[in-house]
């Protein structure tokens, strides 16, 4: 049997198997989960995995989850984060997951979801607000972290990314250091992320993952504010397929 993990984000499709063939790839959505998905179906099938066979057992996750037809199940991607976790961190976990339009954040126990929240209202505390900023900085994100690394961080109040674009313009205008400036970036949204996580009893240690689990710089500043360990595993940011393929192993094929 072949058990594969399919994670449509909005900006990046994680895919996860395991079975007789291991296999992990990322792709970026585009504006199509329904050819994003046709796009996976073919490449498994370059791979020799044929999805719709009876072989093969399939959960689909994600922002785009609905748009795999091959799928076996459709799971939420809080269940599917919340088993990846489990699985990469050994046992309970408390789960932060920085997505493309949106942050969660999952409370583990006793190998189950018990709690969980979710900024979905704002891009505000998330990766395209992370993206709008660095845009307007001139860099792209590796460089907006290797530059916050170097800055003091300033205030950026505004709770929209629109104003908080504006707060950023009238920065640069002053003549203020684009590495202050991008500390603040990185300041605002790891604030953000903690008042979720404030909203529930997070344990010890904390799991990052999504398109930010490979930062180690954002998983300090975390572990800073939250004062919890905050572990940037290098296979986090595929927790939610992950999580998908252990439970396409664990359901029943219907």
């Amino acid at each position: 049997m072949e058990y594969i993990g399919i994670d449509i984000g909005s900006t990046a499709a994680k895919v996860w198997g395991f079975g007789d063939k291991d296999i992990h790839f990322v792709q970026p959505t585009g504006w199509s989960s329904v050819e994003t998905a046709r796009g996976i179906e073919n490449h498994l099938m370059r791979q020799g995995i044929d999805v719709r066979s009876d072989d093969v057992r399939v959960v689909a996750t994600g922002y785009g989850r609905i748009s795999v037809d091959f799928a076996d199940f459709v799971i939420t991607e809080i269940t599917c984060h919340g088993r990846g976790a489990r699985e990469l961190a050994g046992g309970d976990v408390g789960v932060i997951d920085v997505g493309g339009q949106d942050t969660k954040v999952i409370l583990v126990e006793n190998g189950m979801v018990k709690d969980f929240l979710m900024n979905d209202k704002c891009s505000a505390g998330t990766g395209k607000f992370l993206e709008v900023m660095a845009n307007r900085l001139a860099v792209d994100m590796s460089e907006l972290f290797e530059m916050a690394k170097e800055g003091e961080e300033i205030s950026i109040s505004s709770l929209c990314t629109v104003f908080a674009e504006s707060e950023i313009i009238s920065y640069i205008g002053e003549g203020r250091d684009r590495e202050d400036i991008a500390a603040g970036v990185i300041d605002s949204v790891a604030n953000k992320v903690v008042a979720l996580t404030g909203r529930m009893d997070f344990p010890e240690t904390v799991l990052l993952t999504g398109g930010l689990s490979n930062v180690p710089y954002f998983a300090e500043v975390l572990s800073g504010k939250l004062d919890r360990h905050v572990i940037n595993h290098e296979k986090g940011q595929f927790a939610g397929a992950i999580g998908a393929a252990c439970l396409a192993k664990e359901k029943k094929k219907r």
